[in-house]
């Protein structure tokens, strides 16, 4: 199998397994989000369940000289915090917040074909094409 058609199943089984756990319903999330109010605890779970099975798949992974579907591994090399990375994430998680979605149940939930989802995935590609305009700058 090629490593595009390696990517598409697994971004489907990413996508299969947010929907099947709720996480493409923004009332999901701002529940998580509230603790001092209605608090569902259901995104910690799905977080966890998600920890359960990369641990060991990366404890696998590190045993291996180079990946099934590449020459090699990709490893990240950046180890700093800097502006970019503090403010970056400060906006991913405060747009998080406000909708209750975040890249990965937002695509999922295209399907749906919600006004709501559509709408935030319009945004988050204007905006992600926006920062690569600003790069080029």
């Amino acid at each position: 199998m090629k490593s595009s058609a390696m990517l598409l199943l697994a971004g489907m089984l990413f996508g299969a397994g947010l929907a099947i756990a709720g996480m493409t319903e923004p009332t999901r999330v701002l529940g998580f989000l509230d603790i001092f109010g209605t608090w569902d605890p259901t995104l910690a779970f799905v977080m966890g369940g998600g920890v359960a099975v990369t641990l060991p798949g990366f404890a696998v992974l590190m045993r291996q000289s180079r990946p099934w579907h590449a020459l090699r591994f990709e490893w990240p090399t950046r180890r700093d915090v800097d502006a970019r990375l503090v403010v970056g994430s400060a906006l991913f998680g405060l747009g998080w917040g406000l909708a209750g979605f975040c890249p990965g149940p937002a695509l999922a939930g295209l399907v749906t074909g919600s006004a709501a989802v559509v709408a935030f995935v319009i945004a988050m590609l204007t905006g992600m094409m926006a920062h690569d305009r600003l790069l080029k700058m």
